[in-house]
């Protein structure tokens, strides 16, 4: 993570954008390195928003394109398993694309979303709203602590 925080806001956007698919990463690492280095917290805020929300869009991109076989294996999941997510995705609708943040559960759903052709409007906005009030916790926690 370091190397990512030596790149400043161009490490954040690629860290948050990686943080978005599948790859195990924490941008919320390079964020607070970076707040506590002095920058200003409203751009990094909208820069790991934008990286973050692109590497979602990327999902969804997958999941609107590509072939079933090819999702489930990427997100190493069953039939079940993507059956089970796509009925969460169907019960609870739209407004789950506001936990799009949230580890485990967040990169197969901004997939399904994709596969269920969710109108991209929709997606971004709801996708971006809830990774942009995640960015604004997590910095104002982090800054209200030191």
């Amino acid at each position: 993570m370091d190397y990512f925080s030596e790149l400043g806001h161009l490490g954040l956007f690629i860290a948050a954008f990686l943080a978005a698919t599948v790859l195990p990463l924490s941008s919320e690492i390079v964020l607070n390195a970076l707040l506590l280095s002095g920058l200003s917290p409203t751009t990094l805020v909208i820069t790991a928003t934008i990286g973050n929300v692109l590497g979602s869009l990327t999902n969804y991109a997958l999941g609107y394109w590509a072939s079933l076989l090819v999702i489930k294996k990427w997100l190493r999941m069953s039939e079940a398993d993507f059956i089970r997510a796509e009925q969460r995705f169907t019960k609870y609708g739209l407004f789950s694309l506001c936990f799009a943040w949230v580890p485990i559960i967040g990169d197969p759903l901004t997939v399904i979303a994709g596969v269920l052709r969710v109108h991209l409007l929709w997606f971004l906005i709801l996708v971006t709203a809830g990774k942009l009030l995640r960015y604004i916790a997590v910095s104002y926690m982090l800054l209200q602590v030191t």
